[in-house]
């Protein structure tokens, strides 16, 4: 099963704080708004969104359809059709995926620990 591109969602209290410590550590912006206070920042392959005042917790967050640069793949497994794998699977979806539509959408689940798990299709 390819999930796509795979980061960590930060909730954060103070996104330029956040900016400051993740730019020491060597992380670069590659998208986001401050304005809005979310940021999407990249360190060789790792990749970390910061998010101030949108959610509670942290994610684990996996974006079908992109590689870690955030840039369209050429093949993909589109959401609906992950969806219907962990269904299969016996996996306890918390929101899904409508799959009578084409193109973004999103499913989310937790792990057995209770960590979010976020499978977001922006295309």
């Amino acid at each position: 099963m390819k999930l796509g591109a795979f980061s960590v969602s930060l909730s954060v209290k103070d996104i330029n704080k956040s900016k400051s410590f993740y730019e020491n550590l060597g992380f670069e912006v590659l998208g986001g708004d401050i304005t809005q206070n979310w940021l999407i920042m990249k360190n060789g392959s790792s990749v970390i969104g910061l998010f101030q005042g949108m959610f509670e917790d942290n994610i684990l967050t996996f974006n079908p359809g992109w590689n870690q640069n955030a840039e369209n793949l050429d093949s993909y497994t589109d959401i609906r059709d992950l969806q219907k794998q962990l269904k299969s699977k016996g996996f306890n979806l918390l929101s899904e995926a409508d799959e009578t539509t084409e193109g973004p959408a999103s499913l989310t689940m937790k792990d057995p620990d209770g960590n979010l798990i976020l499978i977001d299709q922006h295309r």
